[in-house]
């Protein structure tokens, strides 16, 4: 059965408040180097070219490290930095140490470049290229209790070190990937340490419903990728169990508004959170032709706009 998709534009008079931006995924790039992505600068170039305000730092490496060179690179486009991104295996004790030495490396330069958070995603259960099982889909109780100790851990280290928020973001083919999943995440997290990003690509890719979420954990929900999924692309992953990367291959994640969550499906929720939140359009393309991300990223931020989504925070210069 295909998910019916709404093309009508919310008009929230609240919508116009929040901080709207982008990152490098929506320019097909996911790692520090490869020679099928994009060089950095013209990412930045296209990036303020499109529209956008804010950006993510994306994968340590990809922009420059130097914290002076990179607020120059950003400053000089009119762009600022919303979060940086780090991932790993918390639920597996041996792997803490490592994870914690790079999450304060970017949440480091990130700080340095004025972001307020940390964007944190669960390690894979499938490998993301050839989708071969590394291990359960499922954690146990006890890698469930290993898993949100390290977060909360992990999340008052870099707040302490860097002033910097972590949120934690479920993700496909992760051990939260699920809408029920994320929920025993939250319940088992202290919100004074650990917020939710909420993508909501992610979440409809495992077929949750992301108003639900936003109804009922609004003090959870202090970061947003907005994200789509075109439903036929989705009903070939799940019938050929896919992984995630030949999933976006396909064209499982979606320009706006041709997928589903619906923006006025969540219109409400999302006005319900901060009036300055962050919302971060997401569009994994990797890998694309290096002339496709530009005029997609203008269509997305034009839509956006058009339906109100931070229009205030750019007259305010916040945007």
């Amino acid at each position: 059965m295909t998910i019916p998709i709404t093309h009508r534009a919310p008009k929230h008079a609240a919508l116009a408040q929040v901080r709207v931006g982008s990152a490098p995924d929506s320019w097909g790039v996911w790692f520090p180097d490869d020679p099928r992505q994009i060089d950095w600068s013209r990412f930045l170039d296209e990036i303020a070219e499109a529209g956008y305000g804010w950006l993510e730092l994306g994968p340590y490496g990809y922009l420059p490290t130097d914290p002076t060179a990179l607020a120059e690179e950003l400053g000089r486009r009119g762009l600022r930095m919303s979060a940086g991104t780090v991932g790993g295996a918390l639920h597996r004790a041996d792997e803490y140490a490592g994870v914690r030495e790079e999450a304060l490396r970017v949440a480091g330069l990130a700080a340095a470049a004025g972001a307020s958070y940390l964007v944190f995603l669960p390690a894979m259960y499938r490998d993301l290229m050839t989708g071969a099982s590394m291990e359960p889909a499922e954690l146990d109780a006890d890698g469930w209790k290993r898993l949100t100790g390290a977060v909360e851990e992990l999340a008052r280290t870099v707040f302490d070190e860097h002033g910097v928020r972590l949120v934690f973001h479920p993700h496909a083919d992760s051990h939260v990937e699920t809408q029920a999943q994320t929920e025993r995440f939250l319940s088992a997290t202290d919100p004074a340490h650990v917020g939710l990003c909420l993508d909501t690509g992610h979440i409809a890719y495992r077929r949750g419903d992301n108003a639900e979420l936003l109804r009922r954990f609004p003090e959870r929900v202090e970061y947003v990728h907005f994200k789509q999924v075109d439903p036929v692309v989705l009903e070939e992953v799940e019938r050929e169990d896919l992984p995630f990367a030949e999933a976006v291959v396909r064209g499982a994640v979606c320009e706006p508004p041709k997928g589903v969550p619906s923006l006025e499906s969540l219109a409400d929720g999302l006005a319900g959170l901060a009036p300055d939140v962050f919302v971060i359009v997401e569009q994994d393309m990797y890998p694309c032709p290096p002339d496709q991300p530009l005029p997609i990223a203008t269509r997305t931020c034009g839509y956006l706009r058009a339906s109100g989504v931070g229009s205030a925070a750019r007259r305010a210069g916040r945007d």
